[in-house]
Parts: structure tokens; C-alpha cells; sequence
């Protein structure tokens, strides 16, 4: 399949101008969900869907769906759709989200092109707050596509100026109408950056995702007593912040144990709440949140229960009380083997190589492959940056992942 390197180059490159930032390095921007640049990004979307002769509509929480229907094929017939999201995290890159987004795009435009007759329609995907800047939930617009969250509840979330996602879409004319079920899609695929060195390391252009880490998120609390930092004697001391630093060593070592034998698993606390957080105070009391990921439930499971382990020694070993609340799973998603199939057929076709990788992120496909089969592709990132102005993915690897999407498309179709 032959692709326009530097159209879709040109592509990237122009959605990358608007909410454009001044940095030393690299190239960074800005476009959370309802800004200008959001409204920017959305429209120049629809002016190239346009340009390549395809349809599309808006649902209500702002989701795009370009359509083309190929000559002889049916409307009614199941569509393949590609896409993924133009929204960015402050400060983030340039092909986070764009590249899936403008790699489906010219994937269409190079089937068009070419002596090929698909028998399905082929759909372009822009989903709404896939980051999760603005709302603070993240692949906000594929949940409520497939059902895992409410029209009516999206459309209230508020960010931190007040305003709803309702409002921020009214905004720049973006709210749109209707529903779109992904259930009818006859298959679904995303390209995107990898964030990780995999890919560059082996020297191998394209990933292929075959499955999902699930993420388990706990609060962990750890009760001392605050007391005057001066007149308290160490022996005497309930110190909350030094028996929480414990701990935190103790998630680090537990988690490159069970990497050992299970790379995907990996355990952060990312979070620390410290009362009362004064000078002069002995920390009283410090609540942590930790985010734990692999793409096997009982890896997870035996980190968890680890962890709990490791706060019951503590509080035999220092005057402490803790607690351990599990309190979000979203479970590890194994991929479609037919798409899985499609992709590396694609890429036999296109004469490159490509290897099989876990995502350890979440993303848009996570949702959809829930209700209809789901592939996903990664493209290489240089040193593994992402969300990051630094983040960089060559023009050659750019192309190439969008050459084989349209690949692997033309394979399901």
C-alpha cells in the first residue's frame, strides 16, 4: 500500500500548530478539550475529511465519524474504523493521538488511491478527552461510545474552572447529536506511539499489541500521631511520614521481584498526602495513591496482596496504624487474534518486520474492544518520551505504521 509521506506529514505538522507552546527542545502543545485549539484541531479534522470526500457526524459528547463508502460496497454492511484522539496533556507532544488519528485518515485516502476494492465501509475515529485533562477521565469519549459511562453523566462532569463538558463543547460548536455505536463496527484499529524503547531497541518499526495491561488503584493510609518536633524524643515518636517512606521502598522492591518473572508488572505511588504537612510538626498522618498495573489479574492480585502484607509487618515493626483500600480495577483485555492476525499480515505485506508488545497504558482500544474486535499498532518512540515536548517519532515510522494499517484494514474487509 503506498502512502503520502509527506501528506501525512503535512497533516501532523499542521495539527500540531494550533495550541502550539515555546519550548527549548522539541515541539510541544496544548489542546484540552473545549479550548480554541480544540476547536482548531476539530475543524481543520473535518476540512481534510472533506477534502478526501468522506462524511461525517458529531454525537453528543463530541466524538467524530468520517465515512467513506467505497463504490459497490453497501451502506448497510459493517464498517472497519480507524482513529484515535487530537486532544493533548498540557505540555504534551505532537503525535500522541494525531498519529492514530491522521494515519487512519491516510490509510483511507491510500486505499482510495489504489487498485483495491473494499467490500466494507471505512470509518476515521477522533474521540473526545482520551487524556482526560480537562474531566479528569481519561478515554472519556470512547466510554461513553461503548456504554461504560452515561451520555447524561459526561456531558456533567466539571473541570476546575466550573464550566461542564457540556458547556466546553456548546463552546465551539461541538456538541453534537445522536449516538454512535461502535457495536457495529466490523472491527476497529489504533495507531499510536509507543511510549516505551521496545521497538527502538530491537530496531523493528512496527508493534502489535496483543493485549492491555489492567490497572488496580489503591489508597493506603498510614496513623501516627503529629506531636512538636523539637520537644518529642525520637524513642518517643509516631512519626507517620518515615513509617510511609517504608513503605514505599518496600512497593518498589516487591514490584521488581514479581517484573523478574513478569515484566508487564510494574507498582507506583505516585500520590502522598501528608498531615500536617508542617515544618515543625511530626507527620501525623500521610495517605498515599498507587496505581498497579500488568496484564495478568493474578499478577496483580499477588502485588495487592503483598503490599497488604507488607502494612502489617509495618505495624508491628512502628507505632503505627495503616489501611488498604482497593478501591478501582480495570482488568488486563487480551485483543481480537483476528485483528492481531490482520496486522502482522499487514505488515508481511508491506515488507516490514513487526513484533508483539503489551500496552501498558490505557487507551481508546480498551474500550472498544469490549463491544466489537479490536487491534492496535505502535509506531516507535525515540527513548521511550511521551507527553513530553521530547517526544519524537520519525517520519519513516510514521508512514510505516500507517501503510500497514491500511494493510491490515484491507484484511478484515
Amino acid at each position: 500500500m503506498a502512502i503520502d509521506h509527506e501528506r501525512l506529514r503535512s497533516d501532523i505538522e499542521a495539527n500540531a500548530r494550533h495550541g502550539a507552546i515555546e519550548t527549548d527542545t522539541g515541539r510541544g502543545r496544548t489542546v484540552l478539550t473545549g479550548s480554541d485549539a480544540d476547536k482548531h484541531v476539530r475543524e481543520r479534522f473535518i476540512d481534510r475529511l472533506e477534502d478526501a470526500g468522506l462524511d461525517h457526524r458529531i454525537d453528543r459528547v463530541g466524538n467524530i465519524v468520517g465515512r467513506w463508502v467505497p463504490e459497490g460496497a453497501s451502506e448497510e454492511t459493517p464498517p472497519v474504523a480507524l482513529g484515535s484522539h487530537l486532544d493533548s496533556v498540557p505540555s504534551g507532544g505532537i503525535f500522541d493521538g494525531p498519529l492514530g488519528v491522521y494515519s487512519a485518515l491516510e490509510a483511507v485516502r491510500s486505499i482510495q488511491e489504489s487498485d483495491e476494492t473494499p467490500s466494507r465501509p471505512l470509518e476515521v475515529v477522533c474521540f473526545t478527552e482520551e487524556e482526560g485533562s480537562q474531566f479528569g477521565i481519561g478515554t472519556l469519549g470512547s466510554r461513553v461510545m461503548t456504554g461504560r459511562m452515561s451520555v447524561e453523566s459526561a456531558l456533567e462532569l466539571t473541570n476546575d474552572g466550573g464550566e461542564t463538558l457540556e458547556q466546553r463543547l456548546e463552546r465551539i460548536g461541538f456538541a453534537g447529536t445522536g449516538d454512535i455505536d461502535p457495536a457495529t463496527w466490523h472491527a476497529w484499529f489504533e495507531v499510536h506511539v509507543e511510549q516505551d524503547t521496545r521497538l527502538e531497541s530491537a530496531g523493528v518499526p512496527i508493534g502489535t499489541v496483543d493485549s492491555i495491561s489492567g490497572i488496580t488503584n489503591c489508597a493506603v493510609t498510614v496513623t501516627g500521631e503529629a506531636n512538636h518536633a523539637g520537644a518529642t524524643s525520637m524513642d518517643e515518636r509516631r512519626d507517620a511520614l518515615v513509617a510511609a517512606a517504608e513503605f514505599v521502598v518496600d512497593v518498589e522492591r516487591i514490584a521488581e521481584e514479581i517484573a523478574a518473572e513478569h515484566p508487564s508488572a510494574v507498582a507506583t505511588v505516585g500520590r502522598h498526602d501528608v498531615e500536617p504537612n508542617v515544618r515543625n510538626i511530626v507527620p501525623g498522618g500521610v495517605t498515599m495513591q498507587m496505581d498497579i498495573r500488568a496484564t495478568e489479574s493474578d499478577v496483580i492480585d499477588t502485588l495487592v496482596d503483598r503490599y497488604a502484607d507488607r502494612l502489617d509487618r509495618l505495624e508491628r515493626r512502628r507505632p503505627v496504624e495503616t489501611s488498604i483500600d482497593r478501591y478501582r480495577d480495570t482488568p488486563p483485555i487480551g485483543l481480537s487474534e483476528r485483528c492481531i492476525d490482520a496486522i502482522n499480515r499487514g505488515a508481511d505485506r508491506q515488507g516490514v518486520d513487526s513484533m508483539d508488545l503489551y500496552s501498558a497504558a490505557i487507551h481508546d482500544t480498551a474500550n472498544v474492544s469490549t463491544v466489537t474486535d479490536a487491534g492496535m499498532l505502535f509506531a516507535p518512540s525515540r527513548d521511550g518520551i511521551s507527553h513530553s515536548p521530547q517526544e519524537w517519532t520519525e517520519w519513516e515510522d510514521c508512514a510505516t505504521s500507517a501503510g500497514v494499517l491500511a494493510a491490515a484494514a484491507l484484511e478484515v474487509t
